[in-house]
């Protein structure tokens, strides 16, 4: 069983992430961008401020998701290769190129299995927090990236679950609830 979590920075992919790989038992692919970060002693603005190091960055994001989510069968994910065609779009100019690449086709396949779920997670205004990492949280960034994950799951005819509710019970139930009855027959009560 994998399970995916997608949608823009700071809507809650990493808080459902580390819940369903607690109660599920699955291990988690934490958000390849901020190892990559954090690895390379890069700053956001370096990103913003330099062509050729978003690039690269980006580039190297699209490589390492596809590295950790092969070291297992099972897992959890707060990105997926979605997510990295987004912000690819949105703060590089390699999107073309990730476009072409075989990975891609094998990545996009996959999340079209059947033992695949994939959240995609809306932003709400009441849900929003500050990650962190990225600069100053800006909503109009936040709804371009939400667009953007539209149009390519769309584009890409990738199935999903949506949650926009403002409460994480809510979020969390029907979370459980889709798992419970996708995997009945895997999970260990």
């Amino acid at each position: 069983m994998k399970i995916y979590f997608s949608g823009a920075h700071s809507c809650g992919k990493s808080t459902l992430s580390r819940y369903v790989s607690s109660k599920y038992n699955l291990p988690i692919v934490t958000e390849t961008a901020r190892m990559i970060l954090s690895e390379q002693e890069l700053q956001i603005d370096q990103l913003r401020c330099d062509p050729e190091i978003a690039n690269n960055y980006q580039r190297q994001v699209f490589k390492r998701q596809i590295l950790e989510e092969s070291k297992y069968t099972s897992f959890v994910a707060d990105r997926s290769i979605i997510d990295i065609l987004a912000y690819s779009a949105q703060h590089s100019k390699i999107l073309p190129e990730l476009m072409g690449r075989p990975e891609l086709t094998a990545a996009l396949e996959s999340l079209k299995m059947l033992d695949v779920i994939l959240f995609f997670i809306r932003p709400t205004k009441a849900t929003l927090r500050s990650d962190g990492v990225r600069e100053i949280l800006n909503w109009d960034s936040v709804i371009a990236i939400d667009a953007m994950l539209k149009l390519l799951f769309e584009m890409f005819e990738i199935k999903y679950f949506q949650i926009n509710a403002d409460s994480i019970q809510e979020r969390t139930k029907l979370i459980d609830n889709i798992i419970n009855i996708k995997f009945s027959t895997f999970l260990v009560k």
